[in-house]
């Protein structure tokens, strides 16, 4: 079941910049990752903020936003009832090694990409079976 938003993935320009700018507004800078050749994870104080992950612009992407991801308690359990709901997803859920997410993205009607993802990390240099 789908619980809340997790995280909002933005591309842009300069991830510098942009952490400076979201620590202007209050946000806690939680990480940084060598996902998408260098991201940042930003979240306001409280409990249940979603996470706003910043990263560079590269090859065909556009600045904006580039998915938001739902966090869910069961992530295959969650695409499966999707998709019986008549959801089709790109892939099965699969484990992203430099974020130590197991993802399962899809798109809405008009093609914007969407996301689920597991609430637990796991060790980015788990092997995947």
């Amino acid at each position: 079941m789908i619980e809340r938003i997790d995280h909002i993935e933005l591309v842009v320009r300069d991830v510098n910049t942009f952490v400076e700018f979201f620590q202007k507004m209050g946000f806690q800078l939680l990480t940084r990752t060598p996902h998408h050749g260098g991201s940042a994870e930003l979240q306001l104080p409280g409990p249940h903020q979603p996470i706003f992950e910043i990263h560079q612009v590269s090859g065909e992407e556009n600045v904006g936003v580039n998915h938001i991801a739902f966090l869910t308690d069961d992530i295959q359990k969650s695409c499966d009832e999707l998709k019986v709901s008549g959801i089709p997803f790109e892939a099965d859920p699969r484990l992203i090694k430099v974020s130590g997410r197991i993802v399962a993205n899809f798109r809405d009607p008009d093609g914007w990409r969407l996301q689920l993802v597991d609430p637990k990390r796991v060790d980015p240099q788990a092997e995947t079976t």
